[in-house]
């Protein structure tokens, strides 16, 4: 049971990356992962059912990487965690074009599942390890001292909404340095010392 529904999520995956939601039949998952159609509403009530299953493999597995990611970077360059969370902003611009994830959990995800289902994943994925960096950044006297819970939010807002526009942009590798240097500049607004002397040499952005 375990292996189909791997299968079912896999197949559906690809197709959903591949043609997006609307254009994917159930016909066409159970056909790719070669399975009855039985067994896709054994484990899934419905196709959006299982659409969010699959949005929720990829965002998973994007947190991880990113996590992953800058983790190793921070090893090989260490630096105060301001400097490290703004490459980090960076990093997740860059993953916004990676196409499964940009058309499965960027485009179709609220789409098909309403925008709650996006905040959901940005406040399992997100929120916690934000705050912790950014109250680290607070003691370290890189960031001005504002109350976190609501800096929290308004910087994922912020980064959710330079997602979506590289996602829905037509020409995404424009959208990604344009989003980049704005990120960017707001961010030195909520800096001080150090952080507005290397504003200008933040990764990812010329």
């Amino acid at each position: 049971m375990a292996d189909t529904r791997r299968a079912l999520l896999h197949a559906a995956r690809e197709l959903f990356a591949e043609r997006g939601y609307v254009a994917t039949g159930t016909e066409d998952i159970v056909a790719a992962a070669d399975v009855t159609r039985g067994a896709l509403y054994h484990h899934f009530k419905d196709k959006a059912d299982l659409f969010r299953a699959v949005m929720a493999e990829c965002a998973q597995e994007m947190a991880e990487r990113l996590v992953e990611q800058e983790t190793a970077r921070a090893e090989l360059h260490p630096g105060d965690a301001w400097q490290l969370l703004r490459s980090g902003f960076q990093s997740f611009l860059d993953a916004c074009n990676d196409a499964h994830f940009q058309r499965i959990v960027l485009i179709d995800g609220p789409a098909v599942l309403g925008h709650s289902a996006w905040d959901a994943l940005v406040e399992e994925h997100g929120y916690i390890l934000l705050a912790e960096v950014l109250a680290e950044a607070i003691r370290e006297g890189n960031v001005e001292d504002l109350p976190v819970a609501p800096l929290t939010r308004m910087l994922a807002a912020l980064i959710s909404e330079a997602s979506l526009y590289i996602a829905r942009a037509d020409d995404h590798v424009r959208a990604r340095e344009e989003a980049g240097l704005v990120l960017e500049r707001l961010l030195t607004g909520l800096g001080r010392g150090s952080a507005l002397e290397n504003s200008a040499s933040a990764p990812g952005v010329s």
